[in-house]
């Protein structure tokens, strides 16, 4: 079994920064895929980014060029450095996990909202 736990979010006028921080903890021998989704109210979750063990990065087009994947494998954890955020940005975060053995994990989401 696996538990994410997620931490970063909160409010940030359009233009800032935010980093979102994600770890992984419990019965974890490997995790393939990690990164992050994201839900705004009555919209369905959507990837934001997701990053594979060996490297290998996908990105929603909204976010390239402003949104950073990284990840630190040896403390299962995964970060997503925000900048030049917009309000369409706004939504809930949740983290996301392919644990070996175990399955697809999801943390807790957290929020970032962004003011104009």
């Amino acid at each position: 079994q696996a538990q994410l736990v997620e931490s970063g979010g909160g409010l940030v006028q359009a233009g800032g920064s935010l980093r979102l921080s994600c770890a992984a903890s419990g019965s974890i021998v490997f995790i393939n895929t990690m990164g992050w989704y994201r839900q705004a109210p009555g919209k369905q979750r959507d990837l934001v980014a997701v990053m594979t063990s060996g490297g290998s990065t996908n990105y929603a087009d909204s976010v390239k060029g402003r949104f950073t994947i990284s990840r630190d494998n040896a403390k299962n954890t995964v970060y997503l450095q925000m900048n030049s955020l917009k309000p369409e940005d706004t939504a809930v975060y949740y983290c996301y996990a392919k644990v070996a053995i175990w399955g697809d994990y999801w943390g807790q989401g957290t929020q970032v909202t962004v003011s104009s």
